[in-house]
């Protein structure tokens, strides 16, 4: 089956498991349009006004930052988080997780456009401890700390080992950079506000497409001056485009209301681990969930695991996860789950027979 085959089944299915219950490109639009209109907001100015602005102050009290910048892409706010990093140190070296963005989806960007090293931190299986930062023998500017860390199942260090992490940073001079592009699914494990989570954290960008539903976009918070200067670099990379405000304003519209249903997300996330966790032939990572995502690890092969799963769209208009790849155990395949409100709308029950279904079908049981 062709990717546009496999897209058109599922367009086809009228029950998802992961995400959120799609929409049309014209119904974003129109929702858009209405909160403009009944909040009197209007259009950027090269990113200056407008909704952007009206964004980034917003986010920026959220995280309890004196201020935030609005960003196309995640990957600009990050390499600029970085470059203000290694600028202020003087130093051009920084530190990270086996399964950092910056490592595994970026292009060596770090290195071919801002002209930084990295340092590879910790173990690939698990989140960054403090013991992991007294690996490096030479110093670094920054240290990257996801959270959650989607490779790893959508894992956060404990609340204590985060603090930790924070007083070791404080104490040597490091400054720390949180990828938080899905931080807003954080807060509801931890049961802390995200200015409490982001508490000591020199920088932290934020997704405003993956948890919030925005067309695309970013924000990067920090300290006024550092901010300032990151508007300075948005406009060297291209980013200070003389609109930014429809990216923003489709994140904006829907802030206030995607936060709020966070907490039930991850409640709902957590029963349905526990279900999954019952069936034969899955073992979901993490056992307990750390936020509404978690990574499930089938028994068969990926291609068998695939088919089976179109079988299942086809016949009940289900469709049970979206790619699937091997894990380096022969015989296991793993896809992540990312709960939105889809999943509100499923019981545990027809869950857990689907993928025992799909076990079955693709062992030729």
């Amino acid at each position: 089956m062709t990717p546009s085959e496999t897209q058109a089944l599922k367009q086809r299915c009228t029950r998802w498991v992961s995400g959120f219950a799609p929409r049309s490109f014209a119904e974003d639009l129109e929702t858009v349009a209405a909160w403009a209109r009944a909040n009197e907001v209007s259009a950027d100015v090269y990113g200056e006004g407008g909704a952007v602005e009206l964004l980034e102050q917003r986010v920026a009290g959220l995280l309890g930052k004196p201020a935030a910048v609005f960003m196309p892409s995640g990957v600009m706010a990050q390499l600029i988080a970085l470059r203000l990093h290694a600028d202020e140190k003087h130093l051009p070296r920084f530190g990270m997780h086996a399964t950092c963005h910056l490592a595994t989806e970026e292009e060596q960007a770090f290195s071919h456009v801002m002209n930084l090293h990295a340092t590879v931190l910790g173990q690939p299986h698990r989140t960054l401890t403090r013991g992991d930062l007294a690996q490096p023998a030479e110093a670094l500017a920054a240290v990257v700390l996801e959270l959650p860390a989607r490779v790893i199942g959508g894992q956060s260090p404990p609340w204590d080992e985060l603090a930790a992490i924070k007083d070791w940073a404080a104490a040597s001079g490091t400054r720390l950079h949180l990828d938080g592009a899905r931080l807003w699914e954080a807060a509801a494990w931890y049961g802390k506000s995200y200015a409490e989570i982001v508490a000591g954290v020199d920088t932290v960008y934020v997704s405003t497409y993956k948890g919030l539903g925005g067309f695309s976009g970013a924000l990067l918070a920090g300290e006024s001056r550092a901010m300032a200067e990151a508007r300075v670099w948005r406009r060297r990379m291209g980013g200070t485009i003389y609109q930014l405000a429809p990216l923003a304003a489709s994140a904006a519209c829907r802030l206030d209301e995607r936060l709020a249903l966070m907490p039930t997300l991850f409640e709902r996330t957590v029963r349905v681990v526990e279900a999954l966790g019952k069936v034969a032939g899955l073992r979901i990572n993490p056992a307990a969930p750390h936020a509404n995502m978690f990574h499930v690890h089938m028994d068969g092969d990926v291609q068998r695991l695939v088919a089976a799963r179109n079988a299942i769209a086809d016949s009940d208009g289900l469709w049970l996860f979206n790619a699937a790849r091997e894990t380096g155990s022969p015989g296991r395949a793993v896809s992540e789950i990312y709960v939105g409100d889809n999943l509100l709308a499923l019981s545990d029950d027809v869950v857990t027979d689907a993928f025992q279904r799909l076990i079955a079908r693709s062992n030729g049981v």
